[in-house]
């Protein structure tokens, strides 16, 4: 079979992780659900703000992206 340019599909099942934070980060979290809302007009939960927060933290890490790529193609 030809190889497509577009490969499969990564698994995108959810996964559910729960988590405990410092009351710190919990009101530093809400005050940034305050200024996502403030800044694009839509309020959007603590809670699915945080995955994408997380996700741009692990892409904008340097040493991490050259590790997982390094881990990747080993």
């Amino acid at each position: 079979m030809a190889e497509l340019r577009l490969g499969r599909l990564p698994d995108r099942t959810p996964v559910k992780i729960t988590i405990m934070v410092s009351p710190d980060l919990n009101q530093a979290l809400s005050l940034y659900a305050d200024a996502y809302r403030d800044a694009y007009g839509q309020s959007e939960p603590v809670q699915d703000l945080i995955p994408a927060m997380l996700a741009t933290f692990l892409d904008g890490d340097r040493a991490f992206v050259q590790q997982r790529r390094k881990a990747a193609s080993s």
